[in-house]
This record gives structure tokens, sequence and C-alpha cells, in this order.
């Protein structure tokens, strides 16, 4: 476990875009839930640009509060700013500021940002200002391999078959986004399966440590 049940932790996840964060870090996610942590969800960027033409325009919003619903958190605990996307380096001062407020208002024991070496534009903003924002608290990157070149595996956490599927139901809520390969289950499962082999775990997720505060 990442906290002791009978000390409840205040972690914030934070997701460039409406699914960035259940695809990173949903099992830790489901994990942490179940340790009757407190999770703060933060989405940047409803995407409504990227939208398949098929679907209305306020898809991903609907399917953004399903997810949440599904992971149990809840919706007082989801803090959306619909940016456009791929306009985050031209915002980046506001980003940083809504950061050090929520930080200011919750003080977080941990927080989980994507990854440093992220290639898309929005989420190198989001990561760069969480290591901003966020000088005294823990901090750990979670993996999108289809967004980067490199990925340091320096932190996994064991999860429980259940908390994939909890991701993956999570997932599942995203009907507009189903196109995508990484939303494939096979694909889901064997990540978790592949990084969970690496600590003699049945699953996991892989991390890159930001910042650790002991």
């Amino acid at each position: 476990m990442i906290f002791k049940p009978e000390k409840e932790g205040c972690i914030f996840i934070l997701s460039p875009h409406i699914d960035d964060g259940e695809l990173g870090c949903g099992g830790t996610i489901s994990k942490l839930i179940s340790e009757r942590n407190t999770i703060h969800f933060f989405v940047f960027s409803l995407a409504k640009k990227s939208i398949l033409p098929k679907f209305p325009k306020d898809i991903t919003e609907k399917e953004l509060y399903q997810s949440m619903q599904t992971l149990k958190i809840p919706k007082d605990n989801l803090h959306l700013f619909d940016f456009d996307v791929r306009t985050f380096p031209s915002i980046r001062q506001e980003i940083l500021e809504i950061l050090w407020k929520f930080n200011k208002d919750f003080s977080p024991d941990m927080v989980f940002a994507p990854s440093l070496n992220d290639l898309h534009q929005d989420h190198e903003v989001v990561a760069k200002e969480t290591l901003r924002a966020f000088k005294n608290t823990t901090i750990f990157c979670y993996e999108e391999p289809w967004n980067s070149i490199t990925f340091n595996l320096t932190a996994l956490i064991r999860l429980e078959k259940s908390n994939i599927e909890n991701k993956i139901a999570a997932l599942r809520c995203y009907n507009s986004q189903m196109h995508r390969p990484y939303f494939q289950e096979d694909f889901i499962w064997n990540l978790a399966k592949a990084r969970g082999h690496l600590i003699n775990q049945n699953y996991a997720e892989a991390f890159e440590v930001m910042r650790l505060i002991i």
C-alpha cells in the first residue's frame, strides 16, 4: 500500500486531456481509492477539437463524468479546465497558477503527472509546471508509451487484477476514443502484465520518480 489505511492521503491526478489520467495510472487510482485515499482529479482539456465528426461536441465531457463515477471519484473532486488542445505552451503561466492555488488549498501528499519525457506539448507543459508548483511534494510521472521515446522505470506500483479491471471499465466510458490503439483491452492487460513481471508480480503500473519526499 502507498498510504496506511488509518492515514488517508490526499492525492492529485493531473490529466492534460480527458483520458490521460486513467490511461497512465487508472489501476493505481483504483488501488489508492480502495485504501481510502482522497483523489482529486484535474483535467485541463476536453479535447473538443480532436473529437471525430460523428460524435456530438459535448461527448467527452459526458464520458469524463462517467469515468469518474466508475472510478468512484466524487464529482466535487473533479476539477475541469477546458483549455484548447495543443495550446498549453501559450498558457503555461495560467496552468501554473491553477496548480499553485490547489496546492495551497489542499497540500496534497502525492501528485501523479505526465512524464517530463512526454513528447506531446500539452503533456510536457503540465509535467514541467507540476515540478514548479509542487516543490515540497512527492511527484510520480505516469507512463504513456505512445508519447515517449524514453521512460525511466524508477517506480512500480503492485496492482491486483481488480485494479486493472476497474481501469478498463473507466476507459470503456470513452466511446469517442475507442478507435485509438492504446485503448484496446489487450494492450492495457499486456502492459500491466509486462510491468508486473519486472517485480515478480502479476500486474503493475510504472512511473518515473520526479521527486520523492520521505
